[in-house]
């Protein structure tokens, strides 16, 4: 058979069903018919998976198909075996088979049946893996996902590495490695680990033009904020990302209680679990996956209308994987991700421990994330400068950025400072380096290198760091700068910076946004960029509280904390029951102090003749998770709560966060027995004494008034003390 003169239209007719090819599909597929190495970087969406399944069905002897997940395996062989007549003709190994299916795997790939063999990593290392392979007539390697090769890829897998001398063990034969995301250095990695350094590479544009990303302020009501983002989109499907299985199943569980068909998905939960609710989702049975990244990888779902990051991403590459599952038809898909500084820190705390170079790699991936989130230029401009492509439009019309645009200011000075930093430290620092000399910062790295002697050393004073940021990011993708990711993202000068510092001119940059000031911002909850609060309410209900707390004397936050009562004011409870599905409020607070308050609201929706919006009511689970339980049965049995934490396999502060959120629902807990053993009893009365007498619980706001005499952890228990005292 002339491969070069097949046609390859009529076969892709007869296969697939199929008029066209999409982009770069028909030079891959003659590519590999040739028998030479291939290198496909190709965005979600844009048809991978036919470059080698094609070429499969037409070759002489079976592909291999290296694939990391066994969901992915089984979605892919239905999906092909659907096209054919034959069930033979694609099969999978792994671990889920039983001895009498790997035989029958065996004896189609024998008989010439199978065309497309699908193994994991794992299984093809395997023994008698390689002995039957062996005896097999090998078409051509696929290796999919295969950022998963490089340290550099944001899902790497050490196994990954292995393929190419088992490759070398079974047969010689042409391989074509796909991945979705990689960064030129992630390339370079893969073809050098696969030994492919001479393949011929296809590279598709990364824009989405049908994707809209938007990055949101991560507030104590983003729980909230998702339930009512979902209910402005009634029966269309959506993921949403958790990095923890903790956080997968309580969301989950507080979606379906705000009737909204929702589902978990995490590696931890049993194989044929995950398989179910994968094919839930496809078949439209449940309409949310709440899940970890260990979704989505190969889903061939083409109308997921919006995912959402409900923590923000280890990294760019993982971020723009995972928004890619949206709109595949080309239809509309919402990327929203949710950013707070709190996640970062975790997400770099979860570093330590690592080898310093994993480190190292992590905090610069990390950082590319950060800048991403906090940056208030076009968030496509962005990511596709990430992945080495230009984008030349200023406004791309479809992000946050671009459709709230900040005004811009003039940074020239600022860019001939930071161009004039990176010549003086000889191209051989990173970027936190170069700002840390511009703002006068004496870190032991600037002394040590006698930095602080430079010209711009603390020249940079009268602008804030995270203006400096902008600038330095802002030159990079002007291509004034540029970072050399191969030595840990060093900073160096462009030919065109040199130039711009000869003879400057005009350079105005947009500022970052201050997300620590959003989180701690009293914000009204927004759906769909509209507030939903209402105003006149929200001001009565802050008075009913002022006059209960009066009477009580108590300070007003006992009553009910603020984003209870702004959610009072957003979703109307008029009944006990309701105002028990207030976040914050539970059973012992709405039979204390709630009849006043549902009174008060009923008045206010019959006087104002307001139709109350059944889908904007937020419900919250009543938490009777088996840890909330476990944690007070131990406190009544006075075990040490240090002892508590260490028993759950969780951090100090976390179990603080776990009582916390016990005691503000109104569950009266007594920790004495634990308060006597570790604080004086006279700074037990003075925190104490503070609470009552101060209008708010704010931590930060109490630990400056008392001083530094007293760590945030005591402050914390005996605030845990007067909320439990005073307002259960």
């Amino acid at each position: 058979m002339d491969k070069n003169k097949l046609d390859l239209h009529e076969l892709l007719k007869q296969h697939f069903g199929f008029d066209t090819f999409k982009g770069d599909q028909e030079a891959i597929i003659r590519n590999v018919l040739a028998g030479n190495d291939s290198f496909v970087l190709m965005p979600t969406g844009g048809g991978k998976s036919l470059c080698y399944q094609l070429p499969s069905l037409i070759m002489e002897g079976t592909a291999i198909v290296v694939s990391p997940l066994i969901a992915l395996m089984k979605n892919q062989v239905d999906a092909i075996r659907n096209y054919s007549e034959e069930d033979g003709v694609a099969h999978f190994l792994n671990s889920s088979l039983n001895k009498a299916a790997i035989e029958q795997v065996k004896a189609d790939i024998v008989s010439g049946k199978t065309k497309l063999l699908y193994v994991a990593p794992e299984s093809l290392t395997k023994e008698e893996n390689v002995e039957f392979l062996r005896t097999v007539k090998i078409s051509f390697y696929a290796i999919d996902e295969a950022h998963c090769i490089s340290e550099w890829g944001h899902d790497f897998r050490p196994e990954y590495r292995k393929i190419r001398p088992i490759i070398n063990e079974i047969s010689d034969a042409p391989i074509i490695a796909l991945t979705a995301t990689a960064t030129h250095k992630v390339r370079d990695d893969i073809k050098r680990s696969l030994g492919i350094s001479d393949a011929k590479e296809f590279c598709s544009s990364f824009n989405r033009p049908n994707l809209y990303y938007e990055v949101r302020p991560k507030t104590k009501n983003v729980d909230s904020d998702i339930v009512r983002f979902i209910k402005t989109q009634p029966g269309k499907s959506g993921i949403i990302y958790c990095l923890s299985r903790k956080k997968v199943e309580e969301l989950a569980e507080i979606l379906r209680a705000n009737e909204i068909s929702a589902a978990a998905y995490h590696a931890g939960m049993e194989s044929a679990v995950r398989s179910q609710t994968q094919d839930d989702f496809i078949m439209e049975r449940v309409d949310v996956i709440v899940a970890t990244i260990a979704f989505g990888m190969g889903i061939d779902k083409p109308d997921v209308r919006y995912v959402i990051h409900y923590d923000i991403p280890k990294s760019l590459e993982g971020y723009y994987q995972e928004t890619g599952r949206g709109g595949r038809d080309g239809g509309e898909g919402r990327c929203i991700a949710f950013y707070s500084n709190k996640d970062l820190q975790k997400l770099e705390k979860f570093l330590e421990g690592k080898p310093i170079a994993e480190q190292d790699i992590g905090r610069q991936l990390l950082k590319e994330t950060t800048a991403y989130c906090e940056s208030s230029i076009c968030r496509r401009k962005l990511l596709l400068h990430y992945f080495g492509e230009t984008y030349e439009e200023e406004n791309c019309g479809n992000c946050d950025n671009c459709l709230n645009p900040k005004k811009k200011v003039e940074a020239q000075e600022l860019l001939c400072t930071i161009l004039e930093t990176v010549i003086a430290v000889k191209e051989n620092f990173k970027s936190e380096h170069i700002i840390n000399i511009i703002l006068g910062k004496e870190t032991s790295d600037v002394i040590a290198h006698q930095h602080d002697e430079l010209e711009t050393f603390g020249t940079g004073t009268g602008d804030e760091e995270r203006t400096w940021n902008a600038v330095l990011h802002q030159a990079l993708i002007a291509g004034y700068l540029n970072k050399d990711v191969e030595n840990y993202g060093i900073i160096k000068i462009t030919a065109a910076g040199k130039k711009y510092l000869k003879n400057p001119k005009s350079f105005k940059v947009v500022e970052d946004r201050d997300f620590e000031e959003e989180e701690n911002e009293e914000m009204p909850m927004r759906t769909g960029g509209t507030v939903v609060v209402d105003p006149g309410l929200f001001t009565m209900l802050k008075d009913l509280r002022k006059k209960v707390a009066k009477k009580h004397d108590l300070p007003p936050y006992v009553i009910f904390q603020d984003p209870s009562i702004e959610a009072m004011a957003t979703t109307y409870p008029i009944t006990l029951e309701e105002l028990r599905n207030i976040p914050g409020v539970g059973e012992g607070k709405a039979k204390r102090y709630g009849q006043e308050f549902v009174d008060l609201i009923r008045r206010h929706v019959e006087e104002n003749e307001i139709e109350r919006p059944e889908d904007m009511r937020v419900r919250t689970v009543a938490n009777k998770s088996k840890m909330k339980v476990s944690i007070i049965q131990s406190i009544d049995r006075k075990v040490a709560l240090d002892d508590i934490a260490v028993a759950k396999g969780i951090e100090f502060e976390e179990l603080l966060d776990e009582i916390e959120s016990i005691v503000y629902s109104g569950t009266k807990l007594n920790i004495d027995y634990f308060l006597e053993e570790v604080i004086d009893d006279d700074k037990i009365d003075e925190i104490y004494e503070y609470f009552k007498e101060s209008e708010t619980d704010d931590l930060e706001e109490a630990i400056d008034e008392l001083g530094d005499e007293y760590t945030e952890d005591e402050i914390r228990l005996v605030r845990l003390k007067f909320i439990s005292e005073m307002g259960n």
